[in-house]
């Protein structure tokens, strides 16, 4: 098993940040890599439940992520499980995620722990792909 965890800070309020992470129409803003689009979902971290979302990038290409929201406290934290799907739609190793934001001097910190992946390949990974999602979230967020 393997860990990532993420840090970036953000100029806006702890509250404004966790709309950001939690919010559907504001998560399709910045959800997947770069040059990813979201045609499918149902994302929505402002509570607990399961979620979904189809990424496709450029080629058509499609990559199906599912969990469940465990857990939702504004304005600090939400949790969710996270487990690819493979071409037959069966869902793979599950992982859990946890967004975690924080006030600091000059707005909020937003921290993402993603535990329990597969190996340290997986979590090179999603260190892309995470990176490159957070330059999406900085660019709103400005």
């Amino acid at each position: 098993m393997a860990d990532l965890k993420l840090e970036r800070d953000f100029p806006v309020s702890p509250e404004d940040l966790f709309v950001w992470v939690t919010d559907g129409a504001k998560l399709l803003q910045w959800w997947g890599p770069e040059g990813m689009h979201v045609p499918d979902h149902n994302l929505d971290f402002s509570r607990t439940g399961p979620w979904f979302s189809v990424m496709e990038n450029s080629d058509g290409q499609q990559f199906k992520v599912s969990g469940h929201v465990t857990h939702v406290d504004p304005p600090n934290s939400v949790g969710f499980t996270w487990g690819w799907h493979d071409d037959q739609d069966q869902r793979g190793p599950e992982s859990h995620v946890t967004f975690s934001i924080a006030a600091t001097e000059t707005g909020a910190r937003l921290v993402i722990d993603h535990r329990e992946l597969a190996d340290a390949e997986a979590a090179e990974n999603h260190n892309t792909g995470w990176t490159s999602s957070l330059r999406k979230l900085e660019a709103q967020c400005q």
